[in-house]
């Protein structure tokens, strides 16, 4: 009793069937384990004869088909061109990081700068500013005293 409820519910019908050649191709030995019991009683009907022998016609032209290999020439120029491309790609990387680099340091003398300005307070100085006459070591500007030592 459960070997034909088994038996019936693995029927097969055109449509799977098809859909089953066009995934695994004309053997039915590729397909899945499930399949083949109820694949190989249904190629047994016309309509499995003629889907079967579409899909050897199919697997027999891709089987037949074959590419050329490529010429030395082509072969060297991918080479080629692939080997620039990586360092075409190496280079800009190091360019995008040093970018990057410069954008942190500008970042951080911004919020530098910014926390200085922010933080700080503005505070009078009590100290004499130096202007542009002025030297360590004394006021050198036209009006100055000339003082004169003894030596």
């Amino acid at each position: 009793m459960a070997d034909e409820k088994k038996a019936a519910d693995r029927r097969m019908d055109a449509q799977r069937f098809t859909a089953l050649t066009e995934a695994y191709g004309g053997e039915v030995q590729r397909w899945p384990q499930a399949d083949q019991a109820a694949a190989a009683l249904f190629a047994q009907s016309e309509d499995g004869r003629a889907i079967l022998e579409r899909a050897g016609r199919l697997d027999a032209m891709l089987d037949g088909y074959r590419i050329a290999a490529p010429s030395r020439v082509m072969h060297a120029g991918i080479v080629d061109n692939a080997a620039t491309h990586l360092r075409q790609g190496r280079r800009q990387r190091w360019w995008w990081l040093g970018f990057g680099l410069a954008g942190i340091g500008l970042a951080g003398a911004v919020a530098g700068l910014a926390l200085v300005t922010i933080v700080s307070p503005e505070v009078q100085s009590d100290h004499y500013v130096m202007d542009a006459n002025a030297t360590s070591f004394g006021d050198a500007g036209p009006d100055a005293d000339a003082i004169e030592e003894n030596l």
